[in-house]
């Protein structure tokens, strides 16, 4: 893999180039190389601490920019915010095509539009607030941080499927009579929003009304050290962007989800509420590109339902989808957590046997095969010496 910096194809997240050449002077310090020829760390310098950047005006969200920091070369860690936000930028922006360059800036004109114009019902939902978010097992469980203290608060009905109860009912309501406000607002002032996804045609993205820095907390403090523990192997340690949204199932709203996979590493989907039958999770496996449409196996076949406050934690490569709401409203919060980091990994690897279900599988079979292939072998050579 190369982290020269050379231009190449798209890049979905930070792709290992470099910047725009800028030479920082400095009297004091040895002269450095010049940015140009700077290249990203394959691994991650874990023992550095990196800048906050949540009061900076940048163009992508500011978790990225921490988690990118752990990948610069050592010459660039102590320079200034503002000159390691220059050259990350360029990294993320070189490898963004012009169309897409056009999409981001008119989708941050969009969000401020709302944000300029939206007056939040209860502000305290827009800072992270632990004790009155999450019910006590599981901020206990997070403190002490360690697979013992997370399987305590945790069941894995299927292999790869964790659910807990996270959230506290007062912070569900608060978090429901909020967007039922935003919704308000959106059809009083006629105001068109775009939904979560393509396959919703109801929800809202909590990060397009003043919620992402929240939710990026949510993820940073609390997501990640789960993911990990359970997710290592597709990016659970280095998730630095997210995709937040609510979705609203029931009459006169979504009535069922489809059959997919989601586009994350890492999802958390939790109940909020309300009084519902029905909608339950179906999970079929864990899939790869090559193999997202092949067949289930016995073991992989799971359902879930449904419980206020409590959460599923899954692959987003975990196949799924929703039964439909057949009576009342439920409306769930949905976190994709990415990492762009494991996904410009992806492109170089070829073996996914250690998540996808399906590439496991034909891997133990080539190992049948050549064990037997090899047996037969050594069964020729014995007849033959014994001969």
């Amino acid at each position: 893999m190369s982290l020269d910096g050379r231009p190449g194809d798209r890049r979905e997240g930070p792709s290992p180039v470099t910047g725009n050449g800028v030479v920082l002077e400095d009297s004091n310090r040895p002269a450095l190389a010049p940015m140009s020829s700077q290249r990203l760390r394959l691994i991650p310098n874990k023992d550095h601490n990196p800048d906050n950047y949540d009061d900076m005006e940048l163009d992508f969200s500011p978790s990225i920019f921490t988690s990118l920091e752990r990948f610069l070369p050592p010459s660039m860690l102590g320079m200034p915010r503002h000159d390691k936000v220059k050259f990350m930028t360029e990294i993320l922006l070189k490898y963004l095509p012009h169309g897409e360059r056009n999409r981001v800036q008119k989708h941050r004109d969009y969000r401020q539009k709302i944000i300029s114009n939206y007056q939040p019902l209860h502000r305290e939902l827009y800072s992270m607030h632990p004790a009155t978010t999450f019910v006590a097992p599981f901020l206990k469980a997070v403190s002490d941080n360690t697979e013992e203290s997370f399987r305590r608060i945790m069941s894995e009905p299927s292999p790869g499927v964790f659910t807990f109860e996270m959230f506290q009912p007062q912070f569900c309501e608060l978090l429901l009579s909020e967007v039922e406000n935003f919704e308000k607002w959106v059809n009083e002032a006629k105001f068109r929003i775009m939904r979560p996804n393509t396959m919703n045609k109801y929800g809202a993205v909590l990060d397009d009304f003043g919620l992402e820095t929240m939710l990026d907390k949510l993820m940073e403090n609390f997501i990640r050290p789960i993911s990990k523990v359970f997710f290592a192997e597709v990016g659970g340690s280095t998730l630095d962007s997210h995709h937040g949204f609510v979705v609203e199932y029931g009459e006169d709203r979504d009535a069922d989800l489809g059959f997919h996979v989601d586009d994350s590493e890492v999802t958390l989907n939790v109940c909020l509420g309300k009084q519902f039958s029905g909608g339950e999770l179906f999970f079929r496996g864990t899939r790869c590109d090559k193999h997202v449409n092949s067949g289930s196996h016995s073991e992989e076949i799971f359902d879930y339902s449904h419980v206020p406050g409590c959460a599923v934690l899954h692959r987003g490569r975990h196949r799924h989808g929703a039964r439909a709401t057949t009576s009342g409203h439920r409306i769930n919060l949905l976190l994709w957590c990415r990492s762009s980091v494991f996904r410009e990994m992806k492109k170089y690897q070829k073996d996914f046997s250690s998540w996808c279900g399906e590439c496991l599988r034909e891997k133990k079979e080539r190992q049948r095969i050549s064990i037997r292939a090899t047996k037969r072998e050594l069964l020729r050579r014995e007849g033959e010496s014994t001969a």
